[in-house]
């Protein structure tokens, strides 16, 4: 079977850190595929917020998600703090590419525990229609 591959780009935008909660654990013990994607999205808001933004407020405009891809690599337990390092992908007129390097660290050395891209839109959810990428925030992104 065809394993997805996910080359992250060069340059880091952004680290966060999000300490895994208990509700992350799954019943084997590890950390969730279900909680991955939350904590993925939490990472963003993150990011978002260092920059001065929501998802519903970049130059009076919203984002959403239009596609994930995660590879999961390693296990991550209850306890671990999770560094998530962001990146910056292809940007369009309409949106951009976000990566995220989900690592932890143990005995001193970094683990990756997964790779994961998101594909973001801007959004009128008025209109119910994709929009432009504002040129400032697009500054600020590249």
């Amino acid at each position: 079977m065809a394993r997805i591959k996910i080359d992250l780009p060069e340059k880091i935008i952004s680290v966060v850190n999000i300490p895994l909660r208990i509700t992350d654990i799954n019943y084997g013990k590890h950390l969730g595929n279900d909680a991955l994607v939350g904590i993925i999205h939490e990472a963003r808001v993150l990011w978002l917020h260092q920059l001065g933004y929501t998802e519903f407020d970049i130059e009076k405009k919203s984002i959403i998600m239009s596609d994930l891809a995660v590879k999961y690599i390693n296990e991550s337990h209850y306890g671990d703090n999770l560094i998530i390092s962001i990146y910056i992908g292809e940007i369009s007129s309409a949106g951009f590419e976000m990566y995220y390097h989900i690592e932890t660290k143990r005995n001193e050395q970094l683990i990756t525990i997964a790779k994961a891209k998101t594909g973001i839109v801007f959004y009128n959810y008025n209109e119910k229609k994709v929009c432009t990428i504002p040129e400032t925030f697009k500054a600020k992104i590249t």
